[in-house]
């Protein structure tokens, strides 16, 4: 099977073009984009607003998928600023008139936030937050006067809460519901099994995808479609079901699709595909199908394996929206933990974050006040913006932001030469912004490998294009910013690979472990629920650890891997992939099998897979006991056929860099 384009290094053009196609929902949700950031453009020119590019960017980071998340980012994201500004003037009252002071102010608080970032609840904003206390505490030192300067922080305040205000109103009109988002991505997983059962061979990257990340989010909509009160009671156990039976239907088809022999006959497979697609419309109206009682004849006839598959699909679909037992759901959503990471203390990995991302702000801070030279600001701003917490992470951070930056410069410098000379109001900006934020936020929208570079083609675009109340002509001003953001780039570059360097294997081999663990608790749950919910919650992980293993090939190397470690965990995760279905399979006929066990055991342990006579676990029909055997066979020989050997100790050899 080809290497899906997500999870290549280097991307082609016909890589390129596949994570750039349409999916469902991206149009829609790019659109709810560029409306907001064109609607921020145009009050911002109503009210001469500063900064007014940032302005507009900030749509990127509280819009969601959902109009619920999403209005409740950017409320949230208001109260938190409002904080943010009363301590900056708070800190200024001590601070604005000795340059010393200031200075040190910036640092301690910038460790302080950055800090929290790593290791708490605020990860998500943390940086942006130290950020912006930075920043403005610098700018208020170029102010003559108090009162100047106050009417600098209210300023400042209005440049966040116009797009946030924005963004809550476009959400409000153009935002999905919740409950809509579920019922979409439930009729789209269940179309695309339908599509693999009639012809396995049409499209398997698409099934493949919607098994990694197609039901994850399904949970989080549905609890937002609660909270803000679109579902009632009984639908929402309903469509938590439907969940459940989509992962075991989408797991089903996967094995007829890729298992040797398990590729279900026509006279078999066109039934359950005809059935799938009219579910799948019945969710697109909104409702959820009930009572379905399908029943396909010639089951009995069929070899183990296929039996097995044509048994996990029609019971699946039968039971497709009826609710089992609620406890395993009711008890995830209590589970939370505190507002700090439990090794908040105790590991210097969110120290250490604080400290090199504190000192490349703070060296490039001190580098354009001495070189005088105001307009590379941004590389301050790009410190906090690139900086992750391993060095895979901000290198990938760092080339997306280089290429996204270069490309929105190319586009903002070209309209700015050819078109803006031709607006003659600011209704021409908003449709030039428009476009160049529709295009932008396409490109943000899609697959994580490129996400990144749309919020940077973005941001590029607007500090070229957006310099005030209208269209902007100066060329030094877009020079300037685009220096800056190389700048910032290539210092958290080098501080973050050179002064305690952080590799991301530590993390894989972490993950990987929890893999073989969530697998196992799979096999031994007893409730159908819980087995699907463990299988769902498998294969996001499955797609975590495939793009942190892509990520582990941009570490130097001295700080990351070796080649050979990066090739054995890609050769154990495949091996993973490989029986995952027909481990559910096998759970969901004989849940507690301890020959599961044994099997996931040697994936850590030992070498290979010896076939063993598998004794029968418990008391099964002779038909049964046929199922379980070629399942158990079919296993051995996927794992026979994905070799892996056993995992050496974390050395200072194989990994440079873990702390």
């Amino acid at each position: 099977m080809a290497q899906p384009a997500a999870d290549k290094l280097r991307l082609g053009l016909a890589d390129i073009r596949a994570l750039l196609a349409p999916l469902p929902g991206r149009a829609a949700a790019t659109t709810r984009i560029a409306a907001a950031c064109t609607l921020t453009v145009l009050v911002t020119s109503i009210y001469g607003t500063p900064e007014a590019a940032i302005s507009a960017y900030m749509i990127f980071f509280v819009n969601r998928a959902d109009r619920t998340s999403s209005i409740v980012m950017s409320v949230a994201a208001l109260v938190l600023i409002s904080m943010i500004i009363g301590l900056v003037i708070w800190l200024a009252d001590f601070s604005v008139d000795d340059p010393l002071r200031r200075v040190a102010c910036m640092a301690v608080v910038s460790a302080a936030v950055l800090f929290l970032a790593s290791a708490s609840k605020l990860r998500p904003v943390g940086a942006i937050v130290a950020m912006i206390i930075g920043f403005g505490l610098d700018e208020l030192g170029l102010v003559p006067s108090g009162e100047i300067a106050t009417r600098a922080l209210l300023y400042a305040w209005l440049m966040v809460a116009i797009p946030l205000g924005v963004n809550v109103v476009v959400n409000l009109v153009l935002g999905p519901a919740p409950r809509r988002l579920a019922t979409d991505r439930l009729a789209h997983c269940l179309r695309l099994a339908a599509r693999s059962l009639q012809a396995p061979d049409g499209d398997p990257e698409a099934l493949h995808e919607a098994l990694r990340d197609g039901v994850q989010p399904i949970a989080g909509w549905l609890k937002l479609a609660k909270i803000e009160g679109s579902v009632d009671a009984q639908d929402l156990l309903a469509l938590r079901q439907a969940s459940s039976s989509t992962m075991a239907i989408l797991l089903a088809a996967d094995v007829a699709r890729q298992q040797s022999g398990a590729q279900l006959p026509a006279a078999v497979a066109v039934p359950i595909a005809t059935t799938l697609d009219d579910m799948a419309r019945m969710l697109d109206a909104g409702g959820y199908p009930v009572e379905i009682g399908l029943s396909v004849p010639g089951l009995a006839g069929l070899p183990p394996v296929q039996a097995a598959v044509a048994a996990e699909l029609v019971g699946a679909i039968n039971r497709y929206a009826e609710p089992g037992d609620p406890a395993p759901q009711e008890q995830a959503d209590k589970a939370h933990g505190g507002f700090l990471d439990a090794d908040a203390f105790s590991n210097p990995v969110h120290v250490r974050y604080a400290l090199k991302t504190t000192g490349a702000a703070m060296l490039c801070y001190l580098l354009y006040q001495q070189l005088n030279w105001p307009g590379i600001h941004t590389c301050f701003i790009t410190c906090y913006l690139v900086s992750l917490g391993t060095a895979a992470e901000t290198v990938e951070k760092l080339t997306l932001r280089l290429a996204g930056c270069l490309v929105g410069a190319a586009i903002g410098t070209a309209a700015m030469v050819y078109v803006v000379p031709s607006l003659t109001s600011v209704g021409g900006l908003m449709l030039l912004v428009f476009a160049g934020s529709w295009i932008s936020a396409w490109v943000a929208q899609g697959s994580p490998r490129i996400a990144y570079s749309g919020f940077q083609v973005a941001f590029a675009f607007y500090l070229c294009v957006i310099q005030g109340s209208g269209p902007g002509f100066d060329l030094t001003i877009a020079r300037d910013r685009v220096i800056g953001v190389v700048l910032g780039n290539l210092v958290v570059y080098l501080v973050f690979t050179r002064i305690w360097p952080v590799s991301i294997a530590s993390r894989i081999e972490a993950a990987l472990a929890a893999l073989v663990t969530q697998w196992r608790q799979l096999t031994e749950a007893r409730q159908s629920d819980a087995r699907r919910s463990h299988a769902a919650a498998a294969m996001a992980r499955h797609g975590e650890i495939t793009q942190d293993l892509i990520l582990a090939n941009y570490e130097p190397a001295s700080v990351g891997p070796g080649r050979d470690w990066i090739e054995d965990r890609r050769r154990r995760l495949a091996a993973l992939d490989a029986i995952a279905g027909p481990m559910f399979l096998l759970a969901e006929r004989f849940p507690g099998d301890p020959e599961l066990a044994r099997r996931l055991h040697t994936l850590q342990a030992t070498d290979a897979v010896a076939p063993t006579a598998h004794a029968a676990n418990g008391s099964h029909d002779a038909q049964a006991d046929k199922v379980r055997h070629a399942l158990l066979a079919l296993v051995d020989r996927r794992l026979a056929d994905s070799p892996v050997e056993a995992p050496a100790a974390t050395s200072s050899t194989s990994i440079h860099a873990q702390t």
